[in-house]
């Protein structure tokens, strides 16, 4: 939809209808595609470990005690773009925003140690410029059939009946509506027959600061012929992904880039690896960047008419973690 790198989705295209592996990266504003056959997956500085695929090399030992330390903007900061958010939902221009932020982080790792020791379904070191720890599956092809696995909605673990206040949570249950609601929306332009298999599953996910509940749905279609083996044309139809966006997509896109002011670069992009024939493929959140000499984390949630400004300050806040224990 604001696809202006048309020729690299093609390649892809190419590339998996001759059912060659590879690996691609797309930044959050589709700007930059970048495909990577097996071969050159090493060459490039590229470290990637997957549930089906994995590159990385043996296991490195860490035998330091943990540093870690994060400098969030204050609650003004964080209001100001908050503010504008919600505006645009008063004014009806957005139902739901993904409002993400960068804060500072000072730790005695490096960005391939948290590679190598981070615990997640998705982690990719990147030419010594980013990494980062994903749970979260954006979409994947087997056989034919399309799944894409929305995940909105985090809770600190430690809370009491942590799971059932998260699932039955109005703010958190409307938002999570949104975002089932949006990429059913969005499957159905590349397939037939979608449909929610699995609605509002609770994941737990374990981290060097605090254990988090998140929630998750599992949305899956028949590819529809004339999308059948051409990966780049799928993922340029569907991105940027509705859960780090939000609905509808075009406006909310404007209210992002005028409320963050910020540049996202490759977070909440999305990568995968096509292994000749399926796809597994992930939304890059969790997110840490390298520049100059100072290291950012991303981080961020969706906001929603329901939402208050010290619990989304909050959420933005519990996800500036590294999931090493």
């Amino acid at each position: 939809m604001f696809s202006v790198n048309h020729q690299k989705f093609m390649e892809m295209d190419e590339l998996s209808l001759q059912k060659v592996p590879y690996f691609f990266v797309i930044d959050f504003l589709s700007e930059k595609v970048e495909i990577y056959q097996e071969n050159e997956v090493e060459k490039e500085g590229l470290l990637i470990d997957f549930q089906n695929f994995s590159s990385k090399k043996d296991t490195h030992t860490l035998d330091k005690i943990i540093e870690w330390k994060s400098f969030p903007e204050t609650l003004e900061s964080f209001r100001s773009g908050f503010e504008k958010v919600q505006k645009n939902i008063r004014l009806g221009n957005s139902y739901l925003v993904n409002y993400t932020r960068k804060t500072k982080i000072e730790t005695n790792l490096t960005l391939e140690e948290i590679f190598y020791h981070s615990n997640a379904k998705y982690k990719v070191f990147y030419k010594d410029f980013f990494v980062f720890f994903s749970p979260e599956t954006f979409v994947k092809i087997i056989d034919g059939k399309i799944f894409t696995y929305p995940m909105k909605g985090t809770i600190d673990a430690s809370v009491e009946n942590a799971a059932e206040i998260l699932k039955n949570d109005k703010k958190e249950k409307a938002e999570h509506y949104t975002v089932v609601d949006l990429l059913r929306n969005d499957l159905s332009m590349v397939a037939d027959e979608v449909k929610v298999d699995q609605f509002q599953h609770i994941d737990f996910i374990k981290t060097q600061q605090k254990d988090l509940f998140a929630m998750s749905s599992e949305i899956s279609g028949i590819l529809k012929p004339e999308f059948d083996g051409k990966i780049g044309s799928i993922m340029e139809k569907l991105l940027p992904a509705g859960s780090i966006l939000g609905a509808p997509k075009p406006k909310t896109l404007e209210i992002i880039l005028d409320a963050e002011g910020y540049n996202r670069g490759y977070y909440t992009g999305v990568c995968g690896w096509f292994d000749g024939k399926n796809v597994d493929s992930c939304v890059m959140i969790r997110f840490i960047e390298k520049e100059g000499d100072s290291l950012y984390f991303k981080s961020g949630g969706g906001i929603t008419h329901l939402s208050k400004l010290e619990d989304e300050y909050q959420e933005m806040k519990n996800k500036i973690y590294v999931p090493i224990h």
